[in-house]
């Protein structure tokens, strides 16, 4: 399984910006593909997640309402559109992949597979 994350780059606050998750090797359905992200300083935390076969989605609160995760199946791409960004979301953002999952979670160990992060900066 290969994950490949790209869209970063520097944006000003407010401004919305989507990153992309290519994902190949096998087929996911079934499973549950997370985006987490890292800022400097801090421990790795969950964003979101989706279902890649229904398409459910679930948030972390501090993104809950600007974020949208959403997926492309024949693509087998997941995409992270960001709206009203702030500078505390400025962090390195990561996709993974859980291949057991019982529903989605927050848990960065649950994940199996991970994607090699792009950079989002946002300036105030």
């Amino acid at each position: 399984v290969q994950l490949q994350a790209c869209g970063g780059g520097l944006v000003q606050a407010g401004d919305s910006l989507t990153l992309s998750c290519v994902a190949s090797g096998r087929t996911f359905t079934g499973y549950v593909m997370g985006w987490f992200r890292q800022a400097p300083g801090k421990e790795r935390e969950f964003v979101g997640g989706i279902s890649w076969s229904s398409g459910g989605t679930y948030y972390a609160d501090s993104v809950k309402g600007r974020f949208t995760i959403s997926r492309d199946t024949d693509k087998n791409t997941v995409y992270l559109q960001m709206n009203n960004l702030k500078p505390e979301d400025t962090a390195v953002y990561y996709c993974a992949a859980d291949l057991q999952p019982f529903g989605i979670k927050m848990q960065s160990r649950n994940y199996d597979y991970w994607g090699q992060g792009t950079l989002v900066t946002v300036s105030s």
